[in-house]
C-alpha cells in the first residue's frame, strides 16, 4: 500500500503539537498525559541537573552510578505509592524484566493476563518459573489456575497491567486481589500508563479501584515526562532486587536530568490534581464525539487512551494516512499488539491539549472518515461538542 506508520522523525515538538517534514500536526499519539515533557518547572530542573552532575553518570548504579537524585526519587516513590521501598531502574521495560525474573524461580508460577505489556511477558519468560497466561480479564480462567497451582503447592504471582495501553480498559483489580487473597498469591500491577492520571492522588489503577498490591510497577516515559522505570513494595522485596536484579544491576542508571525531571513531575502531581482531571475530560468529549460520528471506541471512561476499533489491517492503516494527512499524528496498531480482526487506531490525550485543538481533533477525525470511506455520516453537531467540554 506504499503506507509505513513507524519510525516517523519529528522535527520538533511543542507537546500537543509537532512538526513533520515542514507540516504541523496535532499530537494525539504521545503517552505525555499530564503534558509536563514541556513544563517550565521540569525543563528547569533538568537542566539544573547537567549542570552539577553532568549528562550521565556512566556507570551501573551497584557501582559508581548512585546519585543523591536516585535515592530521593525512591524515597519520594515509595512515599508516594504507599509502600515500604523503590528502585529505579533505566528504562519502564526493564523494570519488569528485572522484577519479575529476580524474584521469581523454580517452583513458582506466574499468572500472566494475556495481554500483558510486551516487557511482563519477557520478565515471565527470563525467570525459571512456570508461567501461565490467562483470557483478558477473566476471572474465572484466573481462579482456575490459581486452584491448581496452590494445590501444588507452588509461590505464585499473579502479573497485570493497571490500565492496558492499547484498548484503553482498566483491569478488575478488585476482584483479583479478592482472589490473591484467597489462594495466597502476590499481585504486582504494572501502572505505567496510570500512575500520575488515576485515582484520587494520582497512584494509578491500584487506587482507582481501591486496593493496594503487593508490588506497583510505575514508567517515567509517560506522565512523569522523564525516562527511566521504578518498582515499588516492601523494603525487604527491595533490597533482595537491589542485588539480585539483572537489569538494573548490569545497566547504566538514569541520567541526572532524567531523575531530576521525574522528581520534578512528581511535585506537579503531587500538588496540581486538576491536570488529571482535565486529561480525563479531554478524552471522555473525545470519545463521545467519535462514537456520535459512528465510529467504534473501546476502553474505560477513566482512561486518557481512546482507541478507535477499525477491524481490518487495511482499512485501518489507509484511514492513518488520511488522519495524517488532515494533521492528525495517531497511532496505527496492528498485530501482534493486539489480536487478530482488532487492528485500530489509538488517540491519547494530554491535559494541555485545547479546547480549540480538540475541536480540530473531532473536524478531523470526521473528514478522514469520510474520504476514507469509513464513515458516511455527516459532521459532528458543534451543540454537542460544546456540551461535551
Amino acid at each position: 500500500m506504499g503506507i509505513y506508520p513507524y519510525f516517523i522523525p519529528l522535527h520538533g515538538s511543542e507537546g500537543t503539537e509537532v512538526e513533520i517534514g515542514g507540516k504541523r500536526l496535532i499530537m494525539i499519539g504521545s503517552n505525555n498525559y499530564l503534558g509536563l515533557t514541556h513544563h517550565p518547572k521540569v525543563r528547569e530542573a533538568a537542566q539544573q541537573a547537567i549542570a552539577q552532575y553532568g549528562t550521565s553518570c556512566s556507570g551501573s548504579r551497584f557501582l559508581n552510578g548512585t546519585l543523591e537524585l536516585h535515592e530521593e526519587l525512591e524515597r519520594r516513590l515509595a512515599l508516594f505509592m504507599g509502600q515500604e521501598g523503590a528502585l529505579c531502574f533505566s528504562t519502564g521495560f526493564q523494570t519488569n524484566l528485572g522484577a519479575i525474573s529476580s524474584i521469581c524461580g523454580k517452583g513458582d508460577l506466574i499468572l500472566c493476563d494475556r495481554e500483558n505489556h510486551a516487557s511482563i511477558i519477557d520478565g515471565c519468560r527470563l525467570s525459571f518459573a512456570d508461567t501461565r497466561k490467562w483470557k483478558h480479564s477473566d476471572l474465572a480462567d484466573l481462579e482456575t489456575h490459581l486452584q491448581r497451582g496452590q494445590a501444588q503447592g507452588k509461590g505464585m504471582l499473579i502479573v497485570v497491567d493497571g490500565l492496558y495501553s492499547m484498548m484503553g480498559d482498566l483491569a478488575p483489580l478488585k476482584e483479583i486481589r479478592v482472589l490473591a487473597d484467597r489462594y495466597g498469591a502476590r499481585l504486582m500491577v504494572d501502572e505505567a500508563h496510570a500512575v500520575g492520571v488515576l485515582g484520587t492522588h494520582g497512584r494509578g489503577a491500584a487506587e482507582h479501584c481501591g486496593i493496594h498490591p503487593d508490588l506497583v510497577m510505575g514508567t517515567f516515559s509517560k506522565s512523569f515526562a522523564s525516562l527511566g522505570g521504578f518498582i515499588a513494595g516492601p523494603a525487604r522485596v527491595i533490597h533482595f532486587m537491589r542485588h539480585q536484579a539483572r537489569a538494573m544491576m548490569f545497566s547504566a542508571s538514569i541520567t541526572p536530568a532524567s531523575a531530576a525531571a521525574a522528581l520534578a513531575a512528581l511535585d506537579l502531581i503531587e500538588t496540581q490534581p486538576e491536570m488529571r482531571l482535565r486529561v480525563l475530560r479531554i478524552a471522555d468529549r473525545v470519545r463521545r464525539g467519535l462514537a456520535e460520528m459512528g465510529y467504534q471506541t473501546a476502553g474505560t471512561l477513566a482512561s486518557p487512551i481512546v482507541p478507535v476499533i477499525v477491524g481490518d489491517q487495511e482499512l485501518m492503516l489507509r484511514l492513518w494516512c488520511t488522519l495524517f494527512d488532515c494533521g492528525l499524528f495517531t497511532n496505527a496498531v496492528t498485530q501482534p499488539a493486539v489480536p487478530v480482526g482488532q487492528d485500530l487506531i489509538r488517540t491519547s490525550f494530554i491535559a494541555s491539549h485545547t479546547d480549540a485543538q480538540i475541536d480540530q481533533v473531532l473536524e478531523r477525525f470526521a473528514e478522514a472518515g469520510r474520504r476514507s470511506g469509513i464513515l458516511q455520516s455527516t459532521p459532528p453537531n458543534p451543540a454537542s461538542q460544546a456540551a461535551g467540554r
